[in-house]
């Protein structure tokens, strides 16, 4: 079983939209196993849509995945998240990757759209039967607290006949959550250690309901820069991570030598965690392509040798 690299980004260090798709090329023809993009609707930082980043990479990439890192159920309408991912799937080929979460507490998407963090979970939940439900090709009628349907069907279906369905979030009810209905988990903030109690977790309550997911199906995400610590952009990234999730960002980041980011991986490989979402710190386009080029060229070869 062996260990995959993707890459994704958090903010969008790039002004210009040639930027990006130089960016996005530059993945396509290096390993790069999948492309993954941050979920957020509002705040002061550039940010690209996820899902319309999605269908753009539909059409400009021929061979590599793509998903959401992890994509706030409770923020959006299921139909039309339903509808979205099954168009994207078909015009890809099959290459969409799902991930859902419940979105941070501390997301600024919750005042801005006036919903209650405190039934976050139920609501997305019960978002996520509704869109599990439609990309079976069911016809659904839905009472719950949060959503109701009558008839709702959606047409063309998925080209994948079981379209994907990781689950992020590392609290007991994500835990369950992803034994229940997921078919792979992604980790967002957690270190190796969070990690692995995390996947141990899931398997412990995957036993319970008669489930299985696949050991490669367990991943994580964290920024990645080659280079010294004590470089301005670096100290900036930490800062401004500490300032928006309250962790300590020095537990959370990979930065030195490309051995140093293979010793991290291999962290959380020892925790189970097979499928990994470096995300290059770059002030701007051509030191994030630069960063991306040291991963694609120095580190991945190296993953690939040691976990071969």
């Amino acid at each position: 079983m062996g260990v995959a690299i993707g890459l994704g980004l958090s903010e969008c260090p790039f002004k210009h939209p040639g930027d990006y798709w130089r960016w996005i090329d530059l993945c396509e023809a290096g390993e790069i196993d999948s492309m993954w993009q941050t979920d957020r609707l509002v705040g002061p930082h550039p940010m690209l849509e996820t899902l319309t980043v999605m269908a753009a990479l539909a059409g400009r990439t021929k061979k590599m995945k793509f998903g959401m890192n992890v994509l706030s159920a409770a923020f959006r309408d299921p139909v039309l998240v339903a509808k979205q991912c099954a168009t994207i799937d078909f015009l890809s080929g099959g290459r969409l990757l799902p991930a859902f979460g419940i979105g941070s507490p501390k997301a600024p998407e919750w005042k801005a759209l006036a919903i209650d963090t405190s039934g976050r979970g139920k609501r997305t939940d019960e978002a996520l039967d509704i869109i599990q439900r439609l990309w079976q090709g069911e016809t659904v009628d839905y009472d719950g607290v949060f959503f109701n349907l009558r008839g709702a069907r959606i047409d063309p279906l998925p080209i994948q006949a079981e379209l994907p369905l990781w689950i992020g979030g590392g609290s007991n009810a994500a835990i369950q959550r992803t034994a229940r209905i997921g078919t792979g988990w992604m980790g967002g903030s957690e270190t190796a250690p969070e990690a692995a109690r995390i996947v141990a977790g899931i398997k412990t309550e995957l036993g319970l309901t008669g489930r299985a997911i696949d050991d490669d199906h367990y991943g994580t995400s964290f920024p990645v820069y080659i280079g010294t610590p004590d470089a301005p952009i670096v100290a900036r990234a930490m800062q401004a991570y500490t300032e928006r999730t309250g962790r300590d960002a020095n537990a959370v980041f990979a930065v030195g030598e490309p051995d140093s980011i293979v010793e991290h991986v291999a962290g959380f490989v020892d925790g189970g965690v097979y499928k990994f979402v470096l995300r290059p710190v770059g002030a701007d386009a051509d030191e994030t392509l630069a960063q991306t080029r040291r991963i694609i060229e120095d580190v991945i070869p190296a993953v690939a040798s040691r976990f071969a």
